[in-house]
């Protein structure tokens, strides 16, 4: 059993719904990336989504893709971020790690080294923007022969064909895109979300999480309250950039106690 199925398996027999905090690694500077994901679990994360950084990120609004631009500003790679990730499962190895990128590191990388790499590295998922799953079968099938879920996007605007392929293909969880745009964006409708939760969970048949435009507790309990897991990052990354860098890992868990606590307290059993 993969340790993101074990997670969502602990939450579940505990009425807890997981939260899953986004970094990009490297920001604001490599060395506080480590620490960061430290800061992450003391915050309550159940689960790291860890961004690759990529010069070219469409899917992200302006404050991820200024996170990304200052990572690779020092130079992050994705076998950098790899090595992040070992050196993390030095003195944590219960807290999943996914990665979340593009497709045009990996195939820099060379899919099959890629794969063999990350499980060698202790990671846990990978998820590819801009990899629907009728083009990374071959991707997809290199990942699960290593232990590796892949995780994919699904949106209000996916068709039936769609929720079919990803839950052929995807192991671990379904990130829900709630709204129409880019990360970070506003005007979430959580009534809407809420309202589609419950069918697109018997669709796909893994556990759901909800991303894309979360910002406070209010709207992580609600979604919580009907969703497997919160997904947050533009927020977190805003903590990160409101301040002095070396403070950062003691606001960002400061920030995420705060949606934990809601989170915990809105869960409806």
């Amino acid at each position: 059993m993969s340790r993101i199925q074990t997670t969502f398996n602990r939450l579940q027999a505990a009425g807890k719904t997981a939260l899953i905090p986004f970094i990009t690694a490297g920001d604001p500077v490599p060395g506080l990336t480590l620490p960061l994901m430290r800061a992450l679990v003391e915050g309550g994360a159940d689960i790291i989504e860890l961004g690759v950084p990529f010069s070219d990120p469409m899917a992200d609004g302006p404050t991820i893709q200024r996170a990304s631009e200052r990572a690779l500003q020092y130079g992050m790679s994705l076998r950098t971020v790899l090595a992040i990730v070992h050196e993390f499962r030095q003195t944590n190895v219960v807290t999943p790690v996914v990665l979340m990128g593009y497709a045009n590191p990996i195939e820099a990388y060379g899919l099959q080294d890629f794969a063999s790499d990350a499980a060698a590295m202790g990671v846990d998922g990978v998820l590819v923007v801009d990899y629907p799953p009728e083009e990374c079968a071959e991707f997809t099938t290199l990942l699960h022969e290593k232990g590796i879920d892949p995780i994919f996007l699904l949106a209000p605007t996916s068709t039936e064909k769609r929720f079919a392929e990803v839950a052929k293909m995807g192991s671990g969880y379904i990130y829900y895109v709630s709204l129409k745009g880019v990360t970070g964006s506003a005007h979430l409708d959580l009534d809407d979300v809420i309202r589609r939760i419950p069918a697109l969970r018997e669709k796909v048949g893994m556990p759901v999480g909800v991303g894309f435009g979360i910002r406070d507790g209010v709207a992580a309990a609600r979604i919580g309250s009907v969703a497997d897991a919160v997904v947050i990052g533009s927020r977190i990354i805003e903590e990160i950039e409101n301040g002095p860098a070396e403070e950062a890992p003691v606001r960002v868990r400061n920030f995420l106690r705060t949606i934990r606590r809601a989170m915990d307290g809105g869960h409806q059993q």
